[in-house]
């Protein structure tokens, strides 16, 4: 055994593997245990306790009898949590890399990254608790003082999924624990070690017993059915797929939940031909390439104006071929596997159409040989209307498009049901301005190419979601507004 090999099964075996219920760590009813895979590999590292309904509904029945305290726990307190839980997880930022790294693969300068981006919600979140404002004001007739106050909505169902093991779980905790909400987190069953010690780091901040419940299981319906079937409960909180957040939504009316839906994404990037290209180059692979393709935000059609394409195309092209495809705990990796065969398979049948359809192969297009699940980088030459277009590749596959004029790139745009993220890169900030009023999507980076931040409302339209997570609108997610009118003393006088 290495030594790196040996921090590994260390690390493996610190994260607990039960589930979190009402503060304990508990065996699951069933019995049984699912494995948990490195997909560099392909080998099992850890098995966690296998959740059923009835686990579900005993980690929702500790949220609900934990909710009345929490609500009214000060904010204050529910802010020091946050920001002790932020600062253990620094403290602990290589455990926490090298576990996305294990089990979903990432490089481990990528996972680094996503130490701090997904540590970010809790400082940003624990600033946040305690400036959420209220307002009053007195009725334009002057008969009435008029108080709006903000109140948490309730017991939680939040769902993360795998590829952003750490930033998925803390973008839906931490404002929940702001706002004074209790919940049950249902953690994706590809990766759901890093929820684990996250859970587990909260719990050593001081969070109270049964405010976070932690289940994870082979069968996500199993869980999700009998809470969202709860008349308790009063939201739900869910990132994947746009199939799936439909379903969950037409169960939401049932009982008429708050939702949240991060769905899926098809985002353009726009190259004009005033565009700096280099600098485009870089952003398009920044925006491609993180989290090899596995992300919602990813680039996902490149739209080159035709005058710079040539140029675009070869500087991409070469970057994606200086990639390394390595495990990522190997220091010369830079490209990791894909989360599952079945999910290299997918994309692989992606280029087959789209190579079927008259694409040119650019680089790549094919998988790679040996063990785990990797896919080389790819880029593609593609026509208008190439089947690839329309699908999220959720990998690391760039389809290439030429187009003439600004408005044909904004028709390109915008022609798909989705609507979460866009890149635009000009030299002109006026044309920013005039395609932003245009796009429709939720949101945009104008020269650059990771747009993500705590700090920054993130979420889609049309078919890619409701509401936001992050910044000043992330904590509203997570509360009710109450109004309360009162008699204007002044008003009889008058």
């Amino acid at each position: 055994m290495t030594v790196t090999d040996a921090r590994e099964k260390a690390l493996l075996e610190s994260v607990p593997t039960g589930l979190l219920i009402d503060g304990q760590w508990r065996e699951a009813s069933s019995g049984k245990t699912f494995d948990v895979k490195d997909p560099a590999t392909g080998r099992v590292i850890a098995s966690l306790q296998d959740a059923n309904s009835d686990d579900a509904t005993a980690a929702f029945d500790a949220a609900c009898a934990a909710q009345a305290d929490w609500a009214r726990t000060p904010a204050r307190e529910r802010a020091d949590i946050l920001r002790r839980a932020y600062d253990m997880i620094n403290e602990r930022a290589e455990d926490f890399a090298l576990l996305m790294t294990l089990e979903m693969g990432k490089p481990l300068a990528e996972a680094r990254g996503e130490v701090v981006y997904g540590n970010g919600f809790l400082r940003w979140f624990s600033e946040e608790a305690t400036r959420h404002y209220g307002r009053t004001l007195t009725a334009p007739e002057g008969t009435l003082r008029m108080q709006v106050n903000h109140k948490p909505v309730g017991p939680c169902l939040l769902i993360t999924p795998w590829n952003f093991p750490l930033a998925m779980a803390t973008r839906k905790v931490a404002p929940a624990v702001a706002a004074g909400c209790t919940m049950v987190l249902k953690a994706a069953k590809l990766t759901p070690l890093t929820t684990q010690l996250f859970a587990q780091v909260m719990m050593e901040a001081g969070l109270p017993a049964g405010v976070l419940n932690v289940v994870a299981g082979s069968s996500a319906s199993s869980l999700s059915g009998p809470i969202m079937a709860d008349e308790r409960l009063r939201k739900i909180s869910f990132t994947g797929s746009t199939a799936v957040g439909k379903k969950l939504m037409e169960t939401a009316a049932g009982t008429v939940l708050r939702t949240s839906m991060e769905l899926g994404g098809n985002a353009p990037l726009i190259v004009f031909e005033d565009a700096d290209v280099d600098a485009a180059v870089e952003g398009a692979f920044n925006a491609k390439m993180r989290n090899m393709g596995e992300a919602c935000t990813a680039a996902n059609r490149f739209l080159v104006h035709e005058d710079v394409a040539e140029e675009f195309t070869r500087k991409f092209v070469a970057r994606l071929e200086a990639l390394t495809p390595a495990r990522g705990t190997d220091p010369e990796s830079t490209l990791g596997p894909i989360i599952d065969d079945g999910a290299r398979e997918d994309i692989h049948a992606l280029v087959t159409e789209a190579v079927a359809a008259g694409a040119e192969v650019l680089t790549g297009g094919e998988k790679v040989a040996g063990e785990g699940y990797f896919y080389q980088p790819t880029a593609l030459k593609v026509a208008r209307d190439n089947p690839i277009l329309t699908q999220e590749i959720f990998g690391p596959v760039a389809p290439i498009v030429t187009f003439t004029t600004e408005q044909e790139a904004i028709e390109m745009a915008n022609d798909t049901e989705y609507g979460l993220a866009s890149y635009l890169f000009s030299r002109d900030p006026s044309r920013m301005y005039r395609v932003a009023e245009q796009i429709e999507f939720g949101l945009m980076g104008y020269n650059v190419g990771v747009i993500s931040n705590p700090a920054a409302p993130f979420g889609g339209v049309k078919q890619s979601g409701l509401g936001r997570e992050g910044g000043a609108e992330g904590i509203e997610e997570y509360t009710t507004l109450q109004y309360i009118a009162v008699n204007d003393p002044f008003a009889a006088q008058g």
